[in-house]
């Protein structure tokens, strides 16, 4: 036998409350599963040691106590032990949980770097080592060899027989004369039989026989393949028609596509190695021969030539190769490829700071070799670095959250000053002694908005002539002492 249980509404509303909350904690139970204990703020600072107060917009200035900035209207926040410094951004995950990722670490070498890079290249004819073979007069084609388009031939190879109606007078001539033993007037002929198109070979054979050959045979002066053959039994041939293009393959030329980002460091004469697929574990040696002056529209890429000898004629043009190209070798700082984080508009490391703090740095990389790449500001020799693993740390705590250090006078020193000098625009809103109360523009550089503040000027005779509410640019260094302003000018058309 069933029983009902008949709740009345102010009960219900009790059991609304208790379901409401019990799901409530569940959710933020699983909201932080493997996250660790959960602590409120309070109960987590209540018993850690406050090192010091700051002001979040200007944290390398530390405070004794609580109290207002005295940059800007806002109350100063703490910073507790064991806290990731402020000043330099970051995040910071327990050492215990670090073992668990499986991260790694490297440290920022210095060492030589060469400029070695891998580009695709293609095989491809000598265009220096090029024959055209030519009619040297008007005749008739007696006899065709057999040859086609694509054929090896070496040098000397015939390629057609053509007779030459107008030699055989020109030929009687000559004999008629050099029966005289004349020599001027043999020597005048002979010169009219060469002037007539006629080989010396030709002319030798006509004076040793003493009968008229108006039948010459013409063949390939170099050995190679044979590109044109434009000559077929039968056809009349002009003086100075093509009948035949060879190119020859003593040689070949290997265009490699260069990127043209990496057009800076490509030089006449550089060492080439280039790997082909139809040779593995031979690579060929060579040296580049020429850039050529423009580059691919469509694949942004430069064209440089590399001549590779070809002895054996086992390289065949068309074959496709890997080549490597080998730059000179200097001094730089480095650190494995796989360390860096590109987002697209900038590339960032996670600099390791100890008791399991990383700070985001900005970098600017440069040349890529081995697995290895280049830095060339944002990092010092020495500094740890997360070699892999990178993605873990995001998981553990975003890092699209955390500010960045940024590509700045630490790694990039303005050229006559010891701090980098940030530029933007304001209006004066006070100006007391040696400080100036601005309304000013964002700082991107630093990550600042816009919003109004106090400097110090580093001379009072920086503001000579200005007055409250006039519109100026201005620079300011970060100092230990906060932000000094080291240039200030009014702005036209006030």
């Amino acid at each position: 036998m069933s029983r009902q249980l008949t709740l009345s509404p102010a009960m219900l509303g009790v059991s609304a409350a208790v379901i409401t909350l019990t799901a409530g904690a569940a959710g933020f139970g699983l909201a932080h599963l493997g996250k660790g204990p959960i602590a409120t703020p309070a109960a987590s600072n209540a018993d850690r040691k406050v090192l010091y107060w700051y002001d979040p917009m200007v944290p390398a200035q530390h405070f004794d106590k609580p109290g207002k900035s005295p940059f800007m209207d806002m109350q100063l926040v703490p910073r507790y032990a064991g806290d990731t410094d402020p000043s330099q951004g970051g995040v910071r995950i327990d050492p215990a949980r670090l073992q668990s990722l499986g991260m790694r670490l490297a440290n920022v070498q210095r060492g030589d770097f060469a400029q070695d890079f891998t580009v695709a290249g293609q095989l491809d004819f000598n265009g220096r080592d090029v024959a055209i073979v030519q009619a040297r007069a008007n005749g008739f084609v007696q006899k065709v060899y057999a040859r086609a388009p694509g054929d090896v031939v070496g040098a000397g190879a015939p390629i057609a027989d053509i007779l030459v109606p107008t030699w055989s007078a020109a030929q009687s001539e000559y004999l008629a004369v050099r029966r005289t033993g004349d020599a001027s007037l043999e020597a005048a002929a002979r010169q009219r039989l060469a002037l007539l198109g006629m080989p010396q070979g030709l002319i030798d054979s006509v004076a040793k026989s003493g009968r008229v050959s108006n039948t010459i045979t013409i063949s390939t002066p170099v050995g190679g393949a044979i590109q044109t053959l434009d000559v077929r039994q039968g056809m009349t041939v002009n003086m100075g028609q093509t009948l035949a293009q060879v190119s020859g393959l003593s040689s070949v030329w290997l265009t490699a596509a260069v990127p043209e980002t990496q057009a800076a460091h490509i030089k006449i004469g550089q060492p080439v190695t280039a790997d082909l697929t139809a040779f593995p574990g031979e690579p060929v040696t060579g040296r580049v021969s020429a850039i050529l002056p423009t580059a691919q529209a469509d694949s942004r890429t430069l064209s440089v030539r590399v001549e590779l000898p070809n002895s054996s004629g086992r390289l065949r043009p068309g074959m496709f190769a890997t080549v490597h190209l080998n730059g000179e070798s200097s001094s730089a700082l480095f650190v494995p490829s796989e360390a860096l984080i590109r987002t697209g508009k900038r590339t960032l490391v996670l600099l390791a700071g100890g008791k399991g703090g990383f700070t985001p740095v900005e970098v600017q990389a440069g040349r890529e070799s081995d697995d290895r790449t280049e830095i060339l500001a944002g990092l010092n020799e020495g500094d740890q670095i997360v070699a892999s693993g990178q993605f873990l740390i995001d998981s553990e705590a975003s890092l699209a959250g955390v500010n960045t250090r940024p590509l700045t006078a630490m790694s990039m020193p303005a050229p006559n000053s010891a701090a980098a000098l940030y530029e933007t625009r304001g209006l004066i809103e006070q100006l007391k002694g040696d400080s100036i109360t601005l309304s000013h523009e964002p700082v991107p550089a630093i990550g600042w908005p816009a919003m109004t503040m106090t400097f110090r000027l580093k001379s009072a005779n920086l503001a000579r002539g200005m007055k409250t509410g006039d519109r100026v640019t201005f620079g300011f260094a970060q100092t230990a002492d906060g932000p000094v302003i080291e240039k200030l000018q009014p702005m036209g058309g006030q």
